[in-house]
């Protein structure tokens, strides 16, 4: 196996074969033209019924081992996403997603960690500066879930489900304490980065649809709110205060 490298790049992915790899290829030049570092781009395939699983495979095999590839087996973006974080090799890493790709992110994450002024960063759509150009029902989703996670768990912050970037070492204990998955694991990893005083810092960042989510929102409802319910026992009364 050829050495670490300094950045591990984690997308999960689910039934995205219409843009996989369009989007590797932009997202592997854009790297190429603004970085020198070294970097692994890990694809985390989460239960898919169409061809990404043979795609990602064919995108690995052709990148002389700069794509490596997973398969959660089940649709579970949470479980896709720890084992991509686990899988990783890098002194940091980057969790993006298909869609979004923002190489602007990268940049400025980079910049903090490597200085050592964050162990994470937190990509907030909702902070101050932020731009959010999805559909008005996302949006709102983001705030509520956000309300929610400041009632429940006194979440002090404005996003945590999307763009973030990390030292590996300093959150690799972290990924292991968190209980749920699906939609709320990225969500419990940066609460329980904050709770166990890692230094969490937002930015923000500019998204805009460039397609319709993989997942209906509304069938994602129940599973969060169970999800919800199941982290803010385990925080509350689990021996985390």
């Amino acid at each position: 196996m050829s050495a670490a490298p300094l950045v591990s790049i984690v997308i999960p992915v689910y039934n995205e074969e219409q843009i996989l790899a369009s989007a590797v290829e932009q997202l592997r030049a854009e790297i190429a033209g603004r970085f020198s570092w070294s970097y692994e781009l890990i694809i985390a395939e989460n239960g898919s019924s169409d061809a990404t699983v043979a795609l990602a495979q064919q995108l690995a095999a052709e990148s002389d081992g700069a794509i490596r590839t997973l398969s959660a087996g089940q649709p579970n973006y949470g479980l896709a996403l720890r084992q991509g974080i686990q899988m990783a090799r890098g002194t940091f890493v980057i969790c993006d997603e298909i869609d979004l790709c923002d190489t602007d992110f990268y940049t400025r994450a980079m910049k903090l960690l490597e200085a050592g002024d964050a162990e994470m960063v937190v990509g907030s759509k909702s902070m101050l500066g932020a731009q959010d150009e999805r559909p008005a029902f996302r949006r709102f989703a983001t705030r509520v879930i956000n309300g929610m996670l400041r009632v429940s768990v006194g979440f002090p912050g404005t996003d945590t489900h999307g763009l973030k970037a990390f030292r590996r070492a300093a959150l690799l204990p972290v990924v292991d304490q968190c209980v749920v998955d699906k939609d709320l694991f990225a969500s419990e990893l940066v609460v329980r980065a904050w709770r166990t005083g890692k230094h969490v810092v937002e930015i923000p960042i500019s998204v805009a649809e460039k397609r319709r989510p993989s997942i209906n929102l509304m069938k994602r409802v129940p599973n969060v709110l169970k999800n919800l319910a199941r982290l803010t026992y385990v925080i509350r009364f689990g021996g985390d205060e």
